[in-house]
């Protein structure tokens, strides 16, 4: 029960943090980022009932073959949009073959006064002041890896899959400097 109460105080206190910052842009845009596994869906999932805010998923844009390229449409497709008032409107990858190799169906996310990215490199260099907020979610590799065995243990290669994920995140985490740019980290 404890760690539930504590889970529900870090949530309200980064939600009243996030309410405390200026808009930008006109919309506080949240970033929740950290590496796979983590507890980030977690954690976006008890803010946006506190902040009346819709999520982004960066699952709907990252696959297995693309760490980090698909930075462009998200950009083009979500975070420009926002920043302009205007409603995000993005094809979501087609987790349907496991990998996400494909595109799938648009979705919309209205423009809300706030919202809230959650995923994987979502705070990275590029949104360097056009995010109002951004959190970085972390826990030990060996948990993290664990959790995403398990929840992936049907698929074949998920092992081979989920090591190489690791390295890639924590090189790029390295380089970019994300967990630096963060406003609050939370382990």
């Amino acid at each position: 029960m404890r760690e539930a109460e504590a889970a529900a105080e870090t949530a309200a206190a980064i939600a009243a943090a996030v309410m405390a910052r200026e808009p930008v842009g006109g919309i506080r845009i949240v970033g929740v980022d950290g590496p796979s596994g983590s507890g980030k869906s977690t954690l976006a999932a008890r803010l946006a009932p506190r902040l009346r805010a819709p999520i982004v998923e960066i699952d709907d844009f990252v696959s297995w073959d693309s760490f980090a390229g698909w930075w462009p449409r998200f950009d083009e497709q979500v975070l420009t949009p926002l920043l302009a008032g205007r409603d995000a409107v993005f094809q979501a990858r087609d987790w349907s073959d496991w990998y996400g190799s494909s595109l799938g169906e648009w979705k919309t996310v209205r423009w809300s006064p706030t919202v809230i990215f959650e995923g994987v490199t979502c705070t990275r260099r590029e949104t360097a002041g056009r995010l109002s907020y951004a959190v970085w979610v972390e826990a030990p590799a060996d948990l993290r890896l664990s959790r995403g065995l398990a929840r992936d243990k049907a698929f074949p290669g998920a092992d081979g899959l989920w090591r190489r994920w690791m390295a890639e995140e924590e090189a790029f985490f390295a380089a970019d400097g994300t967990r630096d740019r963060a406003d609050t980290v939370v382990s």
